[in-house]
């Protein structure tokens, strides 16, 4: 699992049993990096929680765990947000982790970051107590959500802060008119993703239909003083050639992952998009902006 798998602007693919994370983690690690303002934004709003507003040096919070780290983007943001602490990026993927490891080490804190290789729903035992739980669009590939919320919780020290990144607002990339095809390809594509998403659930070991109220699956886990909070992420057109690239990766596959959803007339516009050599491409389009909102649900251990 990876802090950014959903296959929507933002987001990167997520089928675990056919990914090739040596060839996906270059693209996560850009994609995070494009969305670091939004986590920039996150980060300093938990550690006004944590340790109070103006706080210097992030004084009492010794250990972070990143759960679900990915390549590790957020996991370095989070050793430099709290510069006292051991921060720990566990993730499923070994390959992910050696990405998350050689980052920390090129911007000089490997001496505080570690990784831990470890699946959800298990495999956090051995890391012991933390300050800090970051578990960013990780929880929604655990089949029963509110008992993952539970046994994060379980994990923390006393005084300690879960944060869940889950929700937002779904992003926006394109006009409703593009040019090509029919107005309006943006909430198709939303809607086949979200058809696609669905099963993915329904598919998950365990899966439990619930309701997604996060700040009562935090309530249900014994966690108080739950805070809820939104980032946005505003880039305007025209966009930099680095992140239209990024939407460009997320195109291609969005094409390969639900596609087939699409009626023939949206498959060839969402392939023209997706085409860095196509004039109305999405690598070409002075258009093409990216407004981004992320939603962290907080509690506290007691």
């Amino acid at each position: 699992m990876s802090n950014d798998e959903r296959p929507a602007p933002g987001h990167g693919p997520h089928d675990e049993g056919q990914i090739d994370w040596e060839v996906a983690g270059p693209l996560l690690e850009r994609g995070a990096e494009l969305h670091l303002p939004l986590h920039e934004q996150a980060a300093a709003w938990l550690r006004e929680l944590l340790v109070g507003p103006g706080a210097d040096g992030g004084q009492g919070v010794d250990r972070v765990l990143d759960v679900g780290s990915g390549p590790g983007v957020i996991t370095c943001l989070l050793a430099r947000a709290f510069p006292a602490a051991e921060v720990v990026a566990v993730d499923a993927s070994a390959a992910l982790l050696e990405r998350a490891h050689a980052r920390a080490g090129r911007l000089g804190l490997g001496d505080r970051v570690r990784t831990h290789l470890a699946e959800l729903p298990d495999g956090l035992d051995a890391l012991g107590g933390a300050d800090l739980i970051w578990a960013a669009r990780t929880l929604h590939h655990v089949g029963d959500q509110r008992a993952q919320v539970a046994a994060l919780g379980a994990h923390l020290r006393p005084g300690g802060l879960l944060a869940v990144c889950e929700g937002g607002l779904t992003p926006r990339f394109l006009p409703r008119d593009i040019g090509i095809g029919r107005p309006g390809l943006q909430a198709r594509i939303d809607a086949a993703c979200e058809d696609w998403f669905c099963e993915m659930r329904a598919a998950l070991p365990g899966t439990v239909d619930d309701i997604e109220d996060w700040p009562a699956f935090l309530a249900d886990a014994g966690l108080r003083t739950p805070c809820t909070r939104s980032f946005l992420l505003d880039l305007p057109a025209p966009l930099s050639a680095a992140a239209r690239a990024c939407l460009q990766d997320t195109l291609t596959q969005g094409l390969d992952l639900y596609g087939d959803r699409l009626d023939e007339g949206d498959r060839t516009t969402l392939a023209r998009l997706a085409d860095p050599d196509d004039a109305a491409g999405i690598v070409r389009r002075p258009d093409a902006f990216l407004l981004s909102a992320q939603t962290v649900h907080t509690a506290r251990a007691q």
